[in-house]
């Protein structure tokens, strides 16, 4: 029972900070607090980032940023193709935190524990006894 209350946490916990970004970007986030504070100051950020990417493409690479986090936040908070959403999820974030260290410094990708969110998404991703999930509806398990 606990290892399913420790997936669930890891669900809602790693949604809520894909979402928490995504608030961020579009001022949902009070200014004292905010990171980005707007989606301009966030397309900045995403080109100090990723240097070797031509500045034509560093917009897209934002929205499609954004949208990754919004589908794969939905997705673990429902519990949809879980294994699969927290791998990527993993996946998305380790390039974050790569990108992160090779333009401006570990320092920042390790204060913003971006690594560990990784490490948590991946170890979701290893849990398969399903709880609380539509993947459990959809494949008739409890």
């Amino acid at each position: 029972m606990y290892k399913n209350f420790v997936k669930l946490f890891l669900r809602l916990a790693i949604a809520a900070g894909f979402l928490s970004a995504v608030a961020d970007r579009f001022g949902m986030w009070d200014e004292k607090v905010s990171v980005w504070g707007n989606w301009d100051n966030f397309v900045g950020y995403t080109a100090m980032i990723n240097p070797w990417f031509p500045a034509a493409v560093i917009p897209v690479l934002a929205i499609v940023a954004t949208l990754a986090e919004i589908v794969f936040a939905f997705f673990l908070i429902i519990g949809f193709k879980t294994e699969l959403f927290a791998k990527l999820s993993g996946y998305l974030m380790l390039i974050f935190g790569l990108s992160m260290t090779f333009a401006s410094g570990i320092k920042g990708a390790f204060d913003y524990s971006v690594f560990a969110a990784a490490g948590g998404a991946f170890a979701l991703s290893l849990i398969r006894e399903k709880f609380l999930e539509v993947d459990s509806l959809i494949s008739g398990r409890k």
